[in-house]
């Protein structure tokens, strides 16, 4: 990723309110990009994007993907160059109590985006963010790489895999190849289990585990044996920032579908992710079984980033063990006072110089 490139760039970040939203919108505005937000209001309390005052280094719009004239409009008024979608219900559990809110925000959000694009003049590169969840899982030992069967057994993963459906004909029919429009070109971007300071994000491993360190109690894992391909939040918007720079630059050769993952070393259970900040924690910390029932969850999810490395040139820069010494930083020194806007900065600065570690 080349940090001049970004300078005076037009951003748009649909969901710039939720948890890594907030982190690119930071990242974004220390690059001197001009970025414009639109979203719901943030979707936690505390929320990262109210608590790091995100808003006041960019324009932010209050709005509904769902609500197709108001985003066209909003479009067509800042008319960016570059889009990160990343305005979702995404959190799985949410997605069995209101699979209607699930579908229609993570697929129809999608359509009415591309949709709009189609419309508005100029030039604009388009990285939906989708998931490592929207894979057909077989449960394999071995990462699942772009090319294989879209699925998803609940319906936040399907409404995913769906989203990647709808990308793929918006692209073939109007945007790629031969009588398309040029100006357009649009990828996707399934991240692994993206952990960091500032996520408060229900029914998520790390906010689930810190709340109940910091309330002395222990933290209540659903699954422990359930094993997941976890990155630090930087090292993933490094990767949709450097696609979304490849694409801009040199077109259609970067469309299509990206993982960005861990080196497989770091796909850990939860078990070993939660004792393994247990270890870190600085206080007395512990973890029980959940004994309650709940709906299906995916055993084992691993992904292959090979493309990435040979085609982008990226890698993770940070191994687990790093990225959980970083989050208890983060939020140890939150809780003591330190403004969360100056450990995002921080941080920030830190991953920009550090080289990978593997």
């Amino acid at each position: 990723m080349d940090p001049q490139f970004w300078q005076g760039r037009k951003v748009f970040i649909t969901g710039h309110t939720g948890f890594k939203g907030s982190w690119l919108s930071l990242w974004l505005q220390r690059l001197s990009a001009h970025v414009v937000g639109y979203s719901l209001p943030a979707p936690t309390t505390p929320s990262l994007y109210e608590v790091a005052d995100v808003a006041s280094g960019m324009v932010s719009i209050s709005g509904d993907v769902r609500d197709y004239p108001q985003l066209r409009e909003s479009l067509e008024k800042h008319r960016p160059e570059i889009i990160f979608h990343m305005a979702a219900q995404s959190v799985v559990s949410l997605s069995y109590q209101d699979p209607i809110d699930t579908y229609s925000t993570n697929v129809m959000g999608t359509v009415n985006l591309l949709e709009a694009m189609r419309h508005i003049p100029g030039r604009a590169t388009i990285v939906n963010i989708t998931s490592d969840k929207c894979y057909e899982n077989k449960e394999w030992i071995w990462g699942y790489r772009e090319t294989d069967r879209l699925g998803g057994y609940d319906p936040y993963s399907n409404s995913k895999a769906c989203s990647e459906l709808v990308t793929q004909a918006f692209s073939d029919s109007f945007f790629s190849g031969a009588g398309k429009d040029p100006r357009r070109s649009i990828a996707t971007a399934r991240a692994g289990n993206v952990i960091g300071g500032g996520d408060w994000t229900r029914d998520q491993l790390v906010p689930t585990v810190v709340n109940a360190f910091r309330e002395g109690r222990p933290a209540v894992l659903r699954n422990p044996h359930a094993v997941r391909p976890w990155q630090f939040v930087l090292d993933c918007l490094g990767g949709y920032m450097a696609l979304a720079e490849k694409m801009f630059l040199e077109g259609e050769e970067y469309t299509g579908p990206w993982n960005f993952g861990p080196h497989p070393d770091d796909t850990l259970t939860v078990r070993e992710l939660v004792e393994r900040l247990i270890s870190k924690w600085p206080g007395n910390a512990s973890w029980i079984q959940d004994t309650g029932s709940h709906p299906h969850e995916t055993g084992s999810l691993r992904l292959d980033t090979s493309k990435a490395l040979q085609q982008l040139g990226w890698k993770p820069r940070l191994v687990v063990t790093e990225a959980l010494d970083w989050i208890v930083d983060w939020y140890a020194r939150y809780f003591q006072g330190t403004q969360a806007k100056a450990l995002c900065v921080e941080q920030i600065k830190r991953f920009e110089e550090k080289t990978p570690s593997r």
